[in-house]
Protein backbone atom coordinates (compact mmCIF):
# COMPACT_ATOMS: atom_id res chain seq x y z
CA UNK A 1 0.00 0.00 0.00
CA UNK A 2 1.01 3.76 -0.60
CA UNK A 3 2.31 6.09 2.27
CA UNK A 4 -1.53 7.63 2.57
CA UNK A 5 -2.10 10.41 5.00
CA UNK A 6 -5.29 11.39 6.73
CA UNK A 7 -6.66 14.19 9.02
CA UNK A 8 -9.00 12.74 11.51
CA UNK A 9 -11.67 15.23 12.64
CA UNK A 10 -9.75 15.32 15.34
CA UNK A 11 -6.88 16.65 12.54
CA UNK A 12 -4.33 14.05 13.75
CA UNK A 13 -1.90 12.92 11.33
CA UNK A 14 -2.04 9.58 11.42
CA UNK A 15 -1.03 6.17 9.23
CA UNK A 16 -1.10 2.56 8.46
CA UNK A 17 0.83 0.08 10.82
CA UNK A 18 3.25 -0.82 8.01
CA UNK A 19 6.83 -0.12 8.94
CA UNK A 20 7.90 2.44 6.38
CA UNK A 21 4.82 4.57 7.08
CA UNK A 22 5.42 4.54 10.25
CA UNK A 23 8.81 5.85 9.81
CA UNK A 24 7.63 8.25 7.49
CA UNK A 25 5.10 9.28 10.46
CA UNK A 26 8.32 9.83 12.97
CA UNK A 27 9.69 12.01 10.57
CA UNK A 28 6.90 14.14 9.48
CA UNK A 29 4.67 13.41 11.83
CA UNK A 30 4.89 16.60 14.07
CA UNK A 31 5.79 18.71 10.89
CA UNK A 32 2.28 17.62 9.19
CA UNK A 33 0.38 18.42 12.33
CA UNK A 34 2.55 22.39 12.13
CA UNK A 35 0.83 22.77 8.88
CA UNK A 36 -2.34 21.77 9.64
CA UNK A 37 -2.64 24.42 12.50
CA UNK A 38 -0.94 27.01 9.44
CA UNK A 39 -4.03 25.51 7.08
CA UNK A 40 -6.75 26.10 10.25
CA UNK A 41 -5.99 29.31 11.13
CA UNK A 42 -5.50 30.56 7.58
CA UNK A 43 -9.14 29.35 6.31
CA UNK A 44 -10.19 31.81 8.82
CA UNK A 45 -12.62 35.06 6.77
CA UNK A 46 -15.06 37.05 7.28
CA UNK A 47 -17.40 35.31 5.49
CA UNK A 48 -18.91 32.22 6.77
CA UNK A 49 -19.46 30.36 3.60
CA UNK A 50 -15.62 30.95 2.53
CA UNK A 51 -14.68 28.57 5.87
CA UNK A 52 -17.55 25.90 5.34
CA UNK A 53 -16.64 25.28 1.87
CA UNK A 54 -13.24 25.58 2.67
CA UNK A 55 -13.72 22.72 5.20
CA UNK A 56 -15.53 20.52 3.75
CA UNK A 57 -13.05 20.12 1.85
CA UNK A 58 -9.76 20.05 3.09
CA UNK A 59 -10.57 18.86 6.05
CA UNK A 60 -12.74 16.09 5.02
CA UNK A 61 -9.48 13.59 4.76
CA UNK A 62 -7.10 12.93 1.95
CA UNK A 63 -3.75 11.89 1.03
CA UNK A 64 -1.39 15.16 1.83
CA UNK A 65 0.55 13.18 -0.80
CA UNK A 66 2.03 16.95 -2.09
CA UNK A 67 2.73 18.47 1.59
CA UNK A 68 4.51 15.00 2.77
CA UNK A 69 6.76 15.18 -0.65
CA UNK A 70 7.72 18.75 0.32
CA UNK A 71 8.10 18.52 3.81
CA UNK A 72 9.92 14.97 2.86
CA UNK A 73 12.35 16.66 0.69
CA UNK A 74 13.11 19.41 2.85
CA UNK A 75 14.65 17.08 5.64
CA UNK A 76 16.62 15.52 3.02
CA UNK A 77 18.09 18.50 2.50
CA UNK A 78 18.73 19.56 5.97
CA UNK A 79 16.16 22.54 6.07
CA UNK A 80 16.50 23.70 9.40
CA UNK A 81 13.75 27.27 9.35
CA UNK A 82 10.16 26.68 9.66
CA UNK A 83 8.58 28.41 5.72
CA UNK A 84 8.41 25.12 4.92
CA UNK A 85 5.44 24.62 7.10
CA UNK A 86 4.12 27.44 5.11
CA UNK A 87 4.91 26.42 1.79
CA UNK A 88 3.24 23.25 2.77
CA UNK A 89 -0.11 24.50 3.89
CA UNK A 90 0.47 26.65 0.22
CA UNK A 91 0.71 23.99 -1.74
CA UNK A 92 -2.18 22.24 0.06
CA UNK A 93 -4.36 25.51 -0.43
CA UNK A 94 -3.39 25.19 -4.60
CA UNK A 95 -4.26 21.56 -4.89
CA UNK A 96 -7.92 22.38 -3.20
CA UNK A 97 -8.78 25.02 -5.22
CA UNK A 98 -7.89 23.09 -8.23
CA UNK A 99 -10.09 20.31 -6.69
CA UNK A 100 -12.96 22.95 -6.46
CA UNK A 101 -12.61 23.98 -9.92
CA UNK A 102 -12.04 20.58 -11.18
CA UNK A 103 -15.65 19.51 -10.11
CA UNK A 104 -17.55 22.17 -11.33
CA UNK A 105 -15.83 21.74 -14.51
CA UNK A 106 -16.24 18.04 -14.08
CA UNK A 107 -20.10 18.22 -12.59
CA UNK A 108 -18.19 15.58 -10.60
CA UNK A 109 -20.94 14.66 -7.32
CA UNK A 110 -18.59 12.86 -5.02
CA UNK A 111 -14.83 12.89 -3.72
CA UNK A 112 -13.03 11.05 -0.94
CA UNK A 113 -16.68 9.08 -0.65
CA UNK A 114 -18.03 12.42 0.32
CA UNK A 115 -20.52 14.61 -1.69
CA UNK A 116 -18.28 17.50 -3.50
CA UNK A 117 -18.78 20.57 -2.24
CA UNK A 118 -20.04 21.67 -5.86
CA UNK A 119 -23.05 19.08 -4.93
CA UNK A 120 -23.77 20.48 -1.46
CA UNK A 121 -22.62 24.51 -2.23
CA UNK A 122 -23.80 24.64 -5.64
CA UNK A 123 -21.09 26.04 -8.22
CA UNK A 124 -20.60 29.28 -8.04
CA UNK A 125 -19.68 28.81 -4.10
CA UNK A 126 -17.28 26.28 -4.87
CA UNK A 127 -15.23 28.11 -7.56
CA UNK A 128 -15.72 32.03 -5.84
CA UNK A 129 -13.76 29.81 -2.77
CA UNK A 130 -11.40 28.29 -5.19
CA UNK A 131 -10.32 31.98 -5.86
CA UNK A 132 -10.02 32.40 -2.18
CA UNK A 133 -8.10 29.60 -1.50
CA UNK A 134 -5.49 31.00 -4.47
CA UNK A 135 -5.19 34.39 -3.20
CA UNK A 136 -4.65 33.24 0.33
CA UNK A 137 -1.96 30.91 -0.92
CA UNK A 138 -0.46 33.80 -2.83
CA UNK A 139 -0.89 36.30 0.62
CA UNK A 140 1.22 33.45 2.38
CA UNK A 141 4.17 33.32 -0.30
CA UNK A 142 4.27 37.14 0.07
CA UNK A 143 5.08 36.12 3.80
CA UNK A 144 8.27 34.33 2.81
CA UNK A 145 9.48 37.16 1.38
CA UNK A 146 11.34 35.07 -1.54
CA UNK A 147 10.40 36.26 -5.16
CA UNK A 148 11.92 32.43 -6.65
CA UNK A 149 8.59 31.06 -4.74
CA UNK A 150 6.83 33.66 -5.75
CA UNK A 151 8.18 32.64 -9.15
CA UNK A 152 7.59 28.87 -9.00
CA UNK A 153 4.01 28.94 -7.86
CA UNK A 154 2.91 31.55 -10.37
CA UNK A 155 4.37 29.18 -12.95
CA UNK A 156 2.67 26.39 -11.53
CA UNK A 157 -0.09 27.49 -11.07
CA UNK A 158 -0.55 29.20 -14.92
CA UNK A 159 0.53 26.07 -16.45
CA UNK A 160 -1.75 23.83 -14.34
CA UNK A 161 -4.58 26.63 -15.61
CA UNK A 162 -3.26 25.83 -19.33
CA UNK A 163 -3.27 22.17 -18.47
CA UNK A 164 -6.77 22.78 -18.00
CA UNK A 165 -7.42 23.80 -20.50
CA UNK A 166 -6.30 21.63 -23.19
CA UNK A 167 -8.15 18.72 -21.17
CA UNK A 168 -11.16 20.41 -21.96
CA UNK A 169 -10.12 20.99 -25.41
CA UNK A 170 -9.54 17.02 -25.55
CA UNK A 171 -13.02 16.19 -23.74
CA UNK A 172 -14.75 13.60 -26.08
CA UNK A 173 -11.82 13.45 -28.58
CA UNK A 174 -10.93 9.76 -29.15
CA UNK A 175 -7.97 10.99 -31.87
CA UNK A 176 -5.80 12.10 -28.60
CA UNK A 177 -2.67 10.00 -28.99
CA UNK A 178 -0.12 9.50 -25.74
CA UNK A 179 2.09 12.47 -26.75
CA UNK A 180 -0.89 14.73 -25.56
CA UNK A 181 -2.29 12.85 -22.96
CA UNK A 182 1.01 13.22 -21.28
CA UNK A 183 0.86 16.77 -22.30
CA UNK A 184 -1.89 16.75 -20.02
CA UNK A 185 -0.98 15.11 -16.94
CA UNK A 186 2.34 16.87 -16.62
CA UNK A 187 0.63 20.06 -16.67
CA UNK A 188 -2.65 19.36 -14.95
CA UNK A 189 -1.43 17.08 -12.32
CA UNK A 190 2.36 16.51 -12.14
CA UNK A 191 3.30 20.50 -12.15
CA UNK A 192 2.21 20.60 -8.53
CA UNK A 193 4.17 17.90 -7.74
CA UNK A 194 7.29 19.29 -9.15
CA UNK A 195 6.74 22.48 -7.52
CA UNK A 196 6.49 20.45 -3.99
CA UNK A 197 9.64 19.12 -4.38
CA UNK A 198 11.55 22.51 -6.32
CA UNK A 199 10.77 24.72 -3.31
CA UNK A 200 12.71 23.32 -0.54
CA UNK A 201 15.81 23.26 -2.64
CA UNK A 202 15.09 27.10 -2.80
CA UNK A 203 14.62 27.66 1.03
CA UNK A 204 17.80 25.45 1.56
CA UNK A 205 20.09 27.53 -1.18
CA UNK A 206 21.35 24.18 -2.92
CA UNK A 207 22.89 24.45 -6.15
CA UNK A 208 21.31 24.45 -9.93
CA UNK A 209 21.58 20.64 -10.25
CA UNK A 210 20.19 19.68 -6.93
CA UNK A 211 17.49 22.22 -7.84
CA UNK A 212 17.08 20.43 -11.02
CA UNK A 213 16.71 16.80 -10.02
CA UNK A 214 14.46 17.48 -7.31
CA UNK A 215 12.21 18.97 -9.84
CA UNK A 216 12.46 15.92 -12.02
CA UNK A 217 11.62 13.25 -8.50
CA UNK A 218 8.48 15.59 -8.50
CA UNK A 219 7.31 15.55 -12.03
CA UNK A 220 7.95 12.04 -12.91
CA UNK A 221 6.08 10.78 -9.88
CA UNK A 222 3.24 13.00 -10.42
CA UNK A 223 3.50 11.95 -13.74
CA UNK A 224 3.11 8.23 -12.41
CA UNK A 225 0.37 9.17 -9.62
CA UNK A 226 -1.81 10.65 -12.55
CA UNK A 227 -1.29 7.27 -14.98
CA UNK A 228 -2.27 5.12 -11.89
CA UNK A 229 -5.29 7.18 -11.56
CA UNK A 230 -6.54 6.59 -14.55
CA UNK A 231 -5.81 2.90 -14.62
CA UNK A 232 -7.99 2.87 -11.23
CA UNK A 233 -11.15 4.12 -13.28
CA UNK A 234 -11.41 0.77 -15.12
CA UNK A 235 -8.85 -1.53 -12.78
CA UNK A 236 -10.14 0.23 -8.91
CA UNK A 237 -12.25 -0.58 -5.87
CA UNK A 238 -14.76 2.72 -6.09
CA UNK A 239 -15.53 2.16 -2.29
CA UNK A 240 -11.81 2.57 -1.54
CA UNK A 241 -10.89 5.41 -4.26
CA UNK A 242 -14.03 7.45 -2.99
CA UNK A 243 -15.45 8.57 -6.23
CA UNK A 244 -17.18 6.29 -8.80
CA UNK A 245 -15.83 3.95 -11.48
CA UNK A 246 -16.19 5.13 -15.05
CA UNK A 247 -15.92 9.21 -14.30
CA UNK A 248 -12.96 9.42 -16.92
CA UNK A 249 -15.35 7.64 -20.04
CA UNK A 250 -18.21 9.76 -18.83
CA UNK A 251 -16.55 13.09 -18.68
CA UNK A 252 -14.88 11.73 -21.96
CA UNK A 253 -11.44 11.53 -21.25
CA UNK A 254 -9.50 9.97 -23.35
CA UNK A 255 -7.13 8.60 -20.83
CA UNK A 256 -3.70 5.95 -21.35
CA UNK A 257 -5.65 2.69 -21.03
CA UNK A 258 -7.92 3.81 -23.64
CA UNK A 259 -5.75 5.33 -25.93
CA UNK A 260 -3.58 1.92 -25.82
CA UNK A 261 -6.81 -0.26 -26.15
CA UNK A 262 -7.75 1.56 -29.42
CA UNK A 263 -4.27 0.54 -30.40
CA UNK A 264 -4.39 -3.03 -29.93
CA UNK A 265 -8.07 -4.00 -30.24
CA UNK A 266 -10.08 -5.06 -32.99
CA UNK A 267 -11.61 -2.71 -35.22
CA UNK A 268 -15.07 -3.46 -33.29
CA UNK A 269 -13.15 -3.30 -29.56
CA UNK A 270 -11.90 0.42 -31.35
CA UNK A 271 -15.12 1.57 -32.35
CA UNK A 272 -16.77 0.73 -29.50
CA UNK A 273 -14.46 3.11 -26.93
CA UNK A 274 -14.79 5.57 -29.65
CA UNK A 275 -18.19 5.96 -29.58
CA UNK A 276 -18.23 5.81 -25.65
CA UNK A 277 -15.43 8.35 -25.57
CA UNK A 278 -16.96 10.81 -28.22
CA UNK A 279 -20.76 10.35 -25.95
CA UNK A 280 -19.78 10.00 -23.32
CA UNK A 281 -21.02 6.99 -22.42
CA UNK A 282 -21.15 4.41 -19.85
CA UNK A 283 -23.05 1.83 -20.39
CA UNK A 284 -20.46 -0.54 -21.81
CA UNK A 285 -18.04 0.58 -18.82
CA UNK A 286 -17.94 -3.27 -18.48
CA UNK A 287 -17.06 -4.60 -22.16
CA UNK A 288 -14.29 -1.32 -22.06
CA UNK A 289 -12.98 -2.92 -19.00
CA UNK A 290 -12.43 -6.38 -20.86
CA UNK A 291 -10.97 -4.96 -23.65
CA UNK A 292 -8.93 -2.62 -21.52
CA UNK A 293 -7.50 -5.92 -19.75
CA UNK A 294 -7.84 -8.29 -22.67
CA UNK A 295 -5.31 -6.16 -25.12
CA UNK A 296 -2.60 -5.65 -22.59
CA UNK A 297 -3.66 -1.73 -21.88
CA UNK A 298 -3.92 -2.58 -18.39
CA UNK A 299 -0.38 -3.88 -18.33
CA UNK A 300 1.09 -1.34 -20.55
CA UNK A 301 -0.19 1.53 -18.67
CA UNK A 302 1.13 0.50 -15.29
CA UNK A 303 4.64 -0.02 -17.10
CA UNK A 304 4.38 3.57 -18.33
CA UNK A 305 3.51 4.22 -14.30
CA UNK A 306 6.70 2.03 -13.53
CA UNK A 307 8.68 4.01 -15.77
CA UNK A 308 7.92 7.47 -14.58
CA UNK A 309 8.73 6.19 -10.93
CA UNK A 310 12.20 5.07 -12.07
CA UNK A 311 12.83 8.19 -13.35
CA UNK A 312 12.00 9.37 -9.77
CA UNK A 313 14.05 7.46 -8.10
CA UNK A 314 17.26 8.09 -10.20
CA UNK A 315 16.58 11.60 -9.48
CA UNK A 316 17.56 11.11 -5.95
CA UNK A 317 20.92 10.45 -6.60
CA UNK A 318 21.89 14.38 -6.10
CA UNK A 319 20.40 13.69 -2.15
CA UNK A 320 22.36 12.50 0.74
CA UNK A 321 21.54 9.21 2.20
CA UNK A 322 18.96 9.41 5.13
CA UNK A 323 16.32 8.56 6.11
CA UNK A 324 13.79 11.18 4.38
CA UNK A 325 15.52 10.05 0.93
CA UNK A 326 14.78 6.69 1.83
CA UNK A 327 10.73 7.76 2.70
CA UNK A 328 11.00 9.40 -0.72
CA UNK A 329 12.32 6.68 -2.68
CA UNK A 330 9.46 4.38 -0.84
CA UNK A 331 7.04 6.80 -2.07
CA UNK A 332 7.71 6.17 -5.44
CA UNK A 333 8.43 2.14 -4.92
CA UNK A 334 4.72 2.12 -3.21
CA UNK A 335 2.86 4.24 -5.95
CA UNK A 336 2.65 1.40 -8.05
CA UNK A 337 0.62 -0.82 -5.62
CA UNK A 338 -1.86 2.12 -5.12
CA UNK A 339 -5.58 1.17 -5.31
CA UNK A 340 -7.25 4.22 -4.09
Amino acid sequence: MPIIWIFSEKNTLSASDSPSQTAVSGLIGQDMLAVDRIITQRLSSGVPLVGEVSQHIILAGGKRLRPVLLLLMSGALGYKGSDHHTLAAVIEFIHTATLLHDDVVDDSKLRRSKPTANALFGNPASVLVGDFLYSRAFQMMVECQNMRILDIVADATNVIAEGEVMQLMNMHDASLDENGYLNVIRSKTAKLFEASTRLPAVITGSSPAVETACAEYGQALGTAFQVIDDVLDYDGDAALMGKNLGDDLREGKATLPLIVAMQRGTPDECALIRQAIENGEVESLQKIAAIVRSTGAMQATREAASAQARLALNALHVLADSDYKTALAALAEQLLDRQS
